[in-house]
């Protein structure tokens, strides 16, 4: 049997982010389910994508 090595190394892993959520994302997030609603959980997923990508650039933007 192969064992497969399922760590992964992220730069400035441990730095903070902030991301404004309302109440509704937060909870989506957490595992609560808007059944009538699926674009809460859809909309709390992008902006942490978005924060996420925005930090990652800033950190890894080359400078000239």
């Amino acid at each position: 049997m192969i064992a497969l090595n399922t760590s992964v190394r992220i730069p400035q892993g441990d730095d903070t982010v902030k991301v404004e959520l309302t109440v509704k994302e937060a909870m989506a997030l957490a595992g609560i389910k808007f059944h009538n609603n699926h674009t809460i959980e859809v909309s709390a997923k992008k902006k942490l994508n978005h924060v996420i990508e925005d930090h990652y650039i800033e950190e890894h933007r080359p400078v000239n």
